[in-house]
């Protein structure tokens, strides 16, 4: 797909998507499996007088049409409703029986049946049992037919390896699938909370400190005629709180911008560890500013969302180290790599951290997985650095 010009890929996986939907996230996989079509041609290979049982002969046209007829059953398996599904794959099949007496290899198209029913709605009794009725209808026929012995049993083993590895692959699906919900539950009900101890922490920052400036304001109201000095006295004094409540607005949202490592990374392995990606961290024990810890934690984030959406990858690694006064993040992936394309959440990390005054290095080679560098500049040697600990967190 790499020497494919841009138009022609994206025509292609257009296309792709109409047959297959692309949540299914199956990718190219249902078209390479069309390969497998080539097995009702191997009849023109095998030698005119095989003895593949009385009653079958091997005729092209009938091959042929049936491929005609399995195409559209076989696409609409998988775009189709569940009902849908289980009327293809019950078609598949006959289609499979009823090319037998012109075609010794329409297994193929049994073994198909047999992936799709693993694949069917209904607990897994009622797929074994549709399963079984499957084979052994077939057996029945090739029997009938005169097959040799071998081609059932092939047959046989073949469709229960092809179910049975259908079958833990739609319940690996579909429990990672119920994982996610479960964790986008838990997002949602913790940005719930913290809705509501923002609401909470701002009542009280605020009721207090308005209610003090609407009486100093009505008592200042009454004495500019009286008193002017004493009015310009709770003038004074209401500007002064005003002032007060400000800055403590301002800390208080700057407290709810901030995003911290441990959260993000606690975060970090929860959204890759759920889509089958481990993940390992390394960290000094360093004693960062606020604003810092943000600038990294929001680089972080960026940083493991691209990995989870993009990079195909089976290992993240991070690390966090301090030296010669400054702080470096480093996240590292094996995935596929590319050329890196400066997206919004790239070009807002790096306006971040060149903000403070910092640098950003995005490596990314194709096949050879992608590193991004931050770099940062502590604000004074004060900080206290500790030697370096390893703490690996989701290593296995």
């Amino acid at each position: 797909m790499k020497h494919l010009s841009s138009p022609l890929l994206s025509t292609l996986t257009r296309l792709r998507d109409r047959l297959v939907p692309e949540a299914l996230g199956l990718g190219w996989m249902p078209i390479f499996l069309l390969g497998y079509l080539v097995f009702l041609f191997v009849p023109v290979l095998v030698p005119s007088n095989a003895d593949w049982g009385e009653g079958v002969r091997w005729y092209l046209w009938p091959t042929l049409a049936s491929i005609a007829v399995f195409l559209p059953m076989y696409f609409l398996a998988y775009r189709g409703s569940a009902l849908a599904r289980v009327l293809c794959t019950l078609g598949i099949a006959a289609l499979g029986y009823g090319l037998m007496p012109f075609n010794a290899f329409s297994n193929t198209y049994v073994i198909y049946a047999a992936a799709f029913v693993a694949l069917m709605p209904g607990s897994m009794w009622i797929r074994l049992e549709v399963f079984a009725l499957l084979i052994i209808a077939y057996c029945g026929m090739a029997v009938w037919l005169g097959f040799p012995v071998f081609v059932p049993a092939v047959t046989a083993i073949v469709s229960v390896a092809v179910f049975t590895g259908n079958y833990f692959q739609a319940e690996t699906v579909r429990k990672r699938a119920e994982l996610k919900l479960s964790h986008e539950e838990v997002r949602r009900l913790a940005a719930l909370a913290e809705r509501e101890r923002i609401g909470r922490d701002l009542h009280d920052l605020l009721g207090h400190t308005l209610s003090l400036v609407a009486l100093k304001s009505d008592l200042a109201g009454r004495l500019v005629d009286r008193d002017p000095q004493a009015a310009r006295n709770e003038i004074n004094e209401v500007s002064r709180v005003a002032r007060d409540a400000l800055a403590q607005v301002r800390r208080a949202v700057t407290g709810i911008r901030a995003a911290g490592l441990a959260a993000e990374l606690a975060s970090a392995r929860l959204l890759l560890e759920s889509d089958g990606v481990t993940l390992r961290y390394e960290a000094q024990d360093v004693a960062l500013p606020a604003d810092l810890e943000t600038v990294l934690a929001l680089s972080l984030r960026e940083a493991v969302t691209n990995i989870q959406r993009h990079a195909r990858a089976t290992i993240a690694e991070v690390t966090l180290a301090c030296s010669d006064g400054h702080v470096q993040l480093r996240i590292r992936d094996n995935g596929v790599g590319s050329a890196a394309v400066p997206g919004n959440g790239l070009s807002g990390m790096r306006e971040r951290v060149e903000s403070r005054g910092g640098r950003l290095r995005i490596d990314s080679t194709l096949r050879q997985g992608t590193c991004v560098e931050v770099v940062l500049p502590l604000p004074s040697s004060d900080d206290a650095v500790a030697a370096p600990t390893k703490t690996p967190v989701g290593a296995t």
